[in-house]
């Protein structure tokens, strides 16, 4: 059967349309949370429960209000005339990491935690991403993770009829090697410096996002850069000292230096 009569899937049950994208992106945070739980249940987290649950709760609010602010700002005229409605449920998981981000380095300076507790959260994260995204791309050209129009062999049709690169495929198959990159070098038992694993994963993925950008139909705005781009520059800023860090020691290792 063609793609385009796949996307988007929409399965009827009992006469409904099922909304897949929305269950996947429920699904995304159950299973990522139960690994967590997992994870954390496994490992020799020196962090106390009541901190960890502070923690939580500072990524929960600034994740939320990030996502929605990157979302809004992804085509401010566009999200404008829809609606308070639509600019609450419009959202994005660049804003909503970074929002995490800040709102977890808040949370530990108001609970006096100066621990690094990003690396317990990576995989789960990652697992997350890589479920919502197989909803996005279920949704076809319904939700904004699909491509530009292209001649290429990887074409697909998403549902409008027209060649397109699937963007939320692409993705997938990067998170899929990112973790299992990062899960072999964990299992290696290699020490390294804690924190480090959730920002190889934040500099990575904010890198592949800053290049696909190019490949979706953005607003560009100043220099030809979206939003989401101007977010990934703020987050090599954020983590300059550890790229620098990283550079070297790769370069070390290549024997460049």
């Amino acid at each position: 059967m063609p793609l385009q009569f796949l996307l988007p899937y929409e399965p009827v049950v009992f006469g409904y349309h099922l909304n897949v994208h929305l269950i996947l992106e429920y699904l995304a945070f159950f299973i990522g949370f139960r690994y967590y739980v997992i994870l954390r249940k496994n490992s020799n987290d020196t962090i106390s429960s009541l901190n960890r649950l502070s923690i939580l709760i500072g990524a929960i609010f600034g994740a939320l209000f990030m996502s929605r602010l990157i979302g809004f700002l992804e085509n401010p005229p566009l999200h404008a005339t829809q609606g308070f409605i639509a600019i609450v449920n419009n959202k994005t998981i660049m804003g909503g990491l970074f929002g995490g981000l800040l709102g977890v380095e808040i949370a530990k300076r108001i609970i006096g935690e100066k621990t690094s507790s990003g690396d317990l959260f990576t995989l789960p994260i990652i697992v997350g991403i890589i479920i919502g995204r197989i909803g996005c791309f279920l949704s076809g050209t319904k939700e904004f993770t699909y491509g530009v129009q292209t001649s290429s062999v990887f074409g697909l049709n998403l549902g409008d009829g027209v060649l397109r690169h699937p963007v939320a495929l692409y993705e997938i198959v990067f998170l899929v090697l990112l973790f299992i990159a990062l899960k072999t070098h964990q299992n290696k038992k290699i020490k390294v410096e804690n924190g480090s694993y959730f920002k190889f994963f934040m500099v990575s993925y904010f890198f592949f996002r800053f290049c696909i950008e190019f490949l979706k139909p953005n607003e560009f705005l100043i220099l030809g850069l979206s939003s989401i781009q101007y977010l990934c520059v703020i987050c090599f800023l954020y983590y300059f000292k550890f790229i620098c860090k990283t550079l070297i020691y790769v370069a070390k290792k290549l024997h460049l230096l």
